[in-house]
């Protein structure tokens, strides 16, 4: 554990210049980097909150079902919904507002935690997914909170990387861990070989597939898809990569070659990024729109940039097919439940292990389709086109698989209920 703080101290200084350019891009400010080290507004500070930690956009989209049951149970409760990122408070902003405390957790030094229990002194912590942070952990330990991790993905990638570098610290760690959700067996079994106790570990399914789509997201979707041509077929490369662009750019410029009124929707998963994209697009040599443009979207627009956040939804909706990021390079892939849920066909790649039950549950009920190179994409898009009644069929399939595996988040529930009520209910 000493070897780990004095690490953290070390990487200080980039951590703090990388947060600093974050902050500025998103808020046009850093006011708010001393949360980051552990100090909090005194309007902020109440003692016996529920403390739900989502890290980024996805992770605050999957909270919030959750934060709004526990809202409705625990009424006059207080909730305090910390990330990791700006993004991740945006969108905590938008689907939460003020019935939730917002706050950046604390980079993970002894100090800086420390100062952010005595502030908040939270009654019960939840994290969400698989965020294992040592020094937070044990202040859960060393001030008596019940830690539960939620909806926990556990990669054979990330156990090894765990066991190779930091075994004895995530282990030690992990025993302050009161009780896990996890979303399949395998990541039951990677978590207890990390190092939380097994009887402390329950397989509850991914609450992503328990999503709630917004009443008018089809209505939203229609008219989008009116300002980007109603007869042309388009389809979305969504949370792309680094890497990953070039790939769906070369299968785009195949397909225009058999459908040359076809539109791509491209979608890189980090703002940070918007800029290069469109300058690889250009480079291309596609005629291209940005949607924060606000320009028209001409038959002569064979690239659409989707550089806006929160809006995933809306794009997906307005597609007729998905093709999922992270996937065709190794970062794990991105939530392929959404486009599934929305009854569109989806593509994805190889490098699925973030959400490897789920996209092979997908693939296995005919609802998605593996793609490894760019041809491979390129031909799946084009004969998805090609074949009305197939894409239909697929988008069918995908709806029901969402719906027929609902239900995590009232197992989630139940086991929060379980071991928060008795401090809750003082």
């Amino acid at each position: 554990m000493l070897l780990y703080r004095a690490i953290i101290y070390l990487l200080f200084p980039l951590f703090i210049t990388i947060t600093v350019l974050k902050l500025r891009k998103t808020y046009g400010s850093f006011s708010r980097i001393i949360e980051f080290l552990g100090y909090y507004p005194s309007n902020q500070q109440s003692k016996g909150v529920i403390w739900i930690h989502a890290a980024s956009v996805g992770e605050v989209i999957a909270a919030t079902p959750m934060v709004s049951s526990l809202l409705e149970r625990y009424t006059g409760q207080e909730i305090l919904l910390t990330t990791t990122t700006p993004t991740g408070s945006k969108e905590v902003d938008k689907s939460l507002g003020k019935r939730v405390i917002h706050a950046f957790i604390p980079y993970d030094a002894h100090g800086f935690v420390d100062r952010f229990f005595c502030h908040f002194q939270p009654s019960v912590g939840i994290i969400m997914e698989t965020e294992i942070w040592p020094n937070l952990f044990h202040q859960c330990g060393k001030h008596n909170i019940p830690l539960i991790l939620a909806n926990v993905r556990l990669s054979q990638r990330s156990l090894e990387g765990y066991q190779r570098w930091i075994p004895k610290l995530v282990k030690s760690a992990l025993q302050n861990v009161t009780w896990a959700a996890v979303q399949g067996e395998a990541d039951a079994k990677r978590l207890t070989a990390l190092g939380v106790i097994p009887d402390r570990v329950t397989v509850t399914s991914s609450i992503k597939f328990d999503m709630t789509l917004p009443d008018d997201i089809k209505q939203q979707g229609e008219e989008l898809r009116g300002q980007l041509g109603i007869s042309r077929p388009v389809w979305i490369a969504a949370s792309t990569r680094e890497g990953e662009e070039e790939h769906v750019l070369d299968a785009h410029l195949r397909l225009l070659e058999q459908i040359p009124n076809a539109l791509l929707i491209l979608v890189p998963r980090h703002p940070e990024r918007f800029s290069a994209v469109a300058k690889l697009i250009s480079s291309r040599g596609l005629k291209a729109v940005r949607r924060s443009s606000g320009q028209p979207c001409g038959d002569e627009v064979q690239a659409y940039l989707g550089d806006s956040m929160g809006e995933m939804l809306l794009l997906y909706s307005a597609s007729d097919v998905a093709y999922v990021g992270g996937s065709l390079v190794p970062t794990g892939s991105h939530n392929m439940l959404e486009p599934a849920a929305l009854g569109k066909p989806v593509l994805f790649g190889p490098h699925r292990f973030n959400f490897a039950e789920a996209s092979q549950l997908l693939i296995d009920r005919g609802a998605a389709q593996e793609v490894t190179s760019a041809d491979q994409l390129a031909d799946a898009v084009i004969d998805l086109f090609q074949n009305r009644e197939k894409w239909q069929q697929i988008g069918i399939q995908g709806r029901r698989v969402v719906e027929q595996n609902r239900g995590a988040l009232d197992r989630l529930m139940e086991g929060v209920n379980r071991v928060a009520e008795d401090l809750l209910r003082r």
